[in-house]
C-alpha cells in the first residue's frame, strides 16, 4: 500500500516530477460545502468535540475524496490544538471563530506553558484520526497532515482571537522581542513533536499554515517567522513539506531558500512573480481566487485553465485560500473536474 501511495500523482508532483496533469485538492475541502459534512457535524455539541472524536474526524477527512475525487485528503483538525495542548485553552464560537479566555502577556505566562513532546502527547486524538483515515483510504490518495506556523499560533495566543490588526501580537515583537522568541521556540518545539507523530501515524506530506504571515513587516517575517519555519522543515527531512504563508509575497525568496518542497500561494500573487522569487526547483501550489467558484461553469472552467497555463508546470492546483462555507458544491465540482480532465 505504501508503495502505491508514494507513486500517487500528488506526491510525484510534490517531489517536482513532471506529471501527466497537475493534481488538485482544496484547502477546507472537508467542510460545510458538503451536505454529508453538515449532517455529521449535527451529531456534536461543538466543533472541538467533533475534532476530538477520531472516527468522526476521519469520516470528515474522507468525505471530499468520495464526493469530489480530489487527489489528496487532509486530516480534519484545527491549528489551535497546539496552544490548547500547551495549556492555553480556546473556545470555538459559531460564526465568529476562536477565542482564548486567557492570553499570553508576560514571561510567567510563557514559562507556565508546556512544550515539546510533553505537550504533543495530549494530541493523541489527532494521531488516532490519522491512523483510522490511513487505513480507510487504503492507498487511494495520499494523506496530508498539518499545523499552524509558529508566528500565526503566537498571534492567536497573544491576541486572544482573530483581529484586523494583530496589534497586541505585533507590539510584543517590538516591545518584548526576547519574550516573543521564547514563545515562538516553545511553539516550534511542540509543533515539531506533533508533526513527527502525525508522520508516524500516516501523514504523507505536511503543510504549514501561516495564515497571518501578511500582517508582518518583511524584516519581522525574516526575524520572527522564517527561522522557526526553517527549524520545523529541517526537523522533518524525510517527509515532503508545504509552506503556505498567506499574504507574504515579500518573503517568497526566503521561503524559496527553505527546505520545503512546495510553496503555497494566495490569489494575490502572480505565478510568474512567485516562480521568479522561489527559483526553478520548488513546486508551487494554488492559487485560484476562492470567489471564482461562485461563477457559472464556463467561467470557472476558463479561469481554472488560465491559472494552470500561467504556472507552466511544477504545480499543485488549489485555491488561494480555503474554500468558503457557502461556496456552491457544483462550482467546486466544475473546478475539480476541469483540472482532472486537463492534459498538457
Amino acid at each position: 500500500m505504501q508503495n502505491s501511495v508514494s507513486k500517487h500523482l500528488f506526491l510525484r508532483a510534490a517531489a517536482g516530477e513532471i506529471t501527466e496533469r497537475p493534481p488538485v485538492w482544496l484547502m477546507r475541502q472537508a467542510g460545510r460545502i458538503l451536505p454529508q459534512y453538515r449532517a455529521l457535524r449535527q451529531k456534536f455539541p461543538d466543533f472541538k468535540a467533533f475534532v476530538k472524536t477520531p472516527e468522526a474526524a476521519s469520516e470528515a477527512t474522507i468525505q471530499p475524496v468520495d464526493e469530489l475525487q480530489v487527489d489528496a485528503a487532509i486530516i480534519f483538525s484545527d491549528i489551535l490544538v497546539i496552544p490548547e495542548a500547551m495549556g492555553l485553552d480556546y473556545e470555538m464560537i459559531e460564526a465568529k471563530g476562536p477565542r482564548f479566555p486567557k492570553t499570553i502577556r508576560q514571561a510567567s505566562d510563557v514559562a507556565a506553558l508546556r512544550s515539546g513532546a510533553d505537550a504533543a502527547a495530549d494530541l493523541d486524538y489527532v494521531y488516532q484520526a490519522l491512523r483510522i483515515t490511513k487505513r480507510e483510504l487504503n492507498g487511494r490518495v495520499p494523506l496530508i497532515g498539518f499545523a499552524g506556523a509558529p508566528w500565526t499560533i503566537l498571534a492567536y495566543m497573544v491576541e486572544g482571537g482573530g483581529s484586523k490588526t494583530f496589534s497586541n501580537a505585533r507590539r510584543m515583537l517590538y516591545a518584548e522581542p526576547e519574550l516573543a522568541h521564547a514563545l515562538l521556540q516553545k511553539i516550534t518545539d511542540t509543533t515539531i513533536s506533533y508533526l513527527r507523530q502525525q508522520i508516524a501515524a500516516g501523514a504523507d506530506l505536511i503543510q504549514l499554515f501561516d495564515s497571518w504571515a501578511g500582517e508582518l513587516a518583511p524584516a519581522h517575517y525574516q526575524t520572527f517567522a522564517m527561522p522557526y519555519l526553517n527549524q520545523i522543515c529541517e526537523a522533518l527531512p524525510e517527509t515532503p513539506k508545504t509552506i503556505f504563508a498567506k499574504g507574504a509575497w515579500f518573503a517568497l525568496e526566503e521561503i524559496g531558500q527553505s527546505t520545503c518542497q512546495v510553496v503555497g500561494l494566495d490569489w494575490n500573487t502572480a505565478p510568474g512573480f512567485a516562480r521568479e522569487k522561489v527559483g526553478p526547483n520548488k513546486v508551487l501550489q494554488g492559487n485560484l481566487d476562492p470567489c471564482t467558484l461562485y461563477a457559472d461553469a464556463p467561467t470557472i472552467r476558463q479561469e481554472t485553465l488560465r491559472m494552470i497555463q500561467a504556472f507552466k508546470g511544477k504545480h499543485i492546483v488549489n485555491l488561494g485560500h480555503g474554500v468558503y462555507p457557502d461556496t456552491p458544491l457544483d462550482g467546486v465540482r466544475v473546478f475539480v473536474d476541469t483540472v482532472k480532465a486537463f492534459k498538457w
